[in-house]
């Protein structure tokens, strides 16, 4: 890969990926959100300045997966496969997204229904 090709692929990566976070962020704090909500009042006990910081590992975490998507993008777009990367790569957001989902209801089961 030329140095020219990869600046290439990376702001097109950039520009596919970055908006999506948004996404990616909203549906995680809706999920930890929502165990939090129902879980009431136990979950209270979390709000203290270990949980906010657990929390915020965990989301710092969960970013840094979402960067996992990158070194995925780039590769196959420097292949022969770029077009047909180019059509479907959101199929590695929905497979992301369900399983950075399905982590954080399992943390939040974890954390809020557990500690009964």
């Amino acid at each position: 890969m030329e140095a020219a090709g990869l600046r290439e692929y990376a702001t097109e990566a950039i520009r596919y990926w970055e908006p999506k976070r948004l996404l990616y962020n909203l549906v995680l704090a809706a999920i930890v959100i929502s165990y939090f909500s129902i879980n009431l009042p136990r979950s209270e006990s979390f709000l203290n300045l270990n949980g906010i910081l657990f929390l915020f590992v965990l989301t710092v975490l969960a970013n840094m997966a979402y960067c996992a998507a990158y070194v995925v993008d780039i590769f196959v777009q420097g292949s022969g496969f770029r077009q047909l990367w180019l059509q479907y790569r959101w199929v590695l957001f929905t497979l992301g997204l369900a399983f950075a989902s399905v982590l954080a209801r399992y943390f939040c089961l974890m954390i809020f229904e557990i500690r009964r």
